[in-house]
């Protein structure tokens, strides 16, 4: 598990404000992901996997299992708590991205939802493809329900050579390298590290050997000051601590059914942070 964002010189891509790069694991008997439930609010989680399977259940009620090429986003608004785990029929394997959307003031209260995409748009990048799972890029648009503008996109190179993506310059933007190799001019891009391009640019050319891949992150700059604090996404240390309580106490966040196992306990909170 390696922890792209938040970082201590980054916290936020556009509304982008969590990223974990996990795998690419094997595995023979057991169940590698196991997260019992637990809360959020304020936030939409984006699940991306490249290899391998995980079941996801909800307080809503939604029991719905996800695979490569397929979407899984869950906007937690107000409140809701989910469990993930590797379904007992799996492949053996496990690699993907866990990815969260700090929502707007305007949304942030609001119902929980969840949908699920098994099938999401892709559009050609000189000698590759590239898979939108939220927002648009080169003309493909993504289904997925998104409160800011911005953009989420899986990149793979087909072949040796460039791989050209247009860019909003209203965006910042930020790439990671999943696998393989990837360049930014004659500079090599380092693995499981967020690089940060900023805003302005029009479009990015990186040269990419076959099969490598990266993903694509982007959007407005956010404008909204956050607070997160273990699963939630707030803006004061009295929001977050209420949120807390309302866990511990069974409140709020209901409960998922079909999960065997404990729920995930919060934290204490430190006495600097209240």
């Amino acid at each position: 598990m390696r922890r792209a964002l938040p970082r201590a010189a980054r916290r936020l891509v556009g509304p982008w404000c969590f990223l974990d790069h996990y795998g690419p694991l094997a595995f023979g008997v057991g169940a590698p992901m196991n997260i019992g439930p637990h809360p959020h609010i304020g936030l939409q989680t984006v699940t991306w996997l490249i290899e391998g399977e995980a079941l996801h259940r909800d307080s809503l009620g939604t029991e719905r299992l996800i695979r490569p090429g397929q979407l899984n986003l869950m906007t937690a608004g107000s409140g809701i708590s989910h469990s993930e785990e590797t379904p007992t029929r799996n492949s053996g394997r496990l690699h993907g991205l866990q990815l969260w959307v700090a929502l707007p003031d305007a949304r942030r209260n609001g119902p929980p939802s969840f949908d699920h995409f098994a099938e999401l748009p892709v559009t050609a990048t000189g000698t590759g493809h590239a898979m939108v799972l939220i927002g648009e890029l080169n003309g493909a648009r993504s289904p997925a329900k998104a409160y800011s503008r911005m953009l989420g996109a899986d990149v793979v190179a087909s072949h040796d050579g460039d791989v050209a993506l247009p860019l909003d310059p209203s965006f910042e933007h930020a790439l990671l390298v999943i696998d393989g190799h990837v360049a930014l001019g004659d500079r090599a891009l380092e693995p499981s590290t967020l690089h940060y391009l900023g805003t302005g640019r029009e479009a990015v050319t990186l040269t990419m050997r076959a099969g490598s891949r990266l993903a694509l992150l982007g959007g407005e700059p956010f404008g909204e000051r956050i607070l997160m604090w273990w699963n939630f996404v707030g803006r004061t240390p009295e929001e977050i601590a209420d949120a807390r309580n309302d866990w511990e106490q069974g409140s709020r966040f209901g409960s998922v059914s079909g999960y065997v196992g404990e729920r995930i306990p919060a934290p204490p909170l430190s006495p600097r942070f209240r």
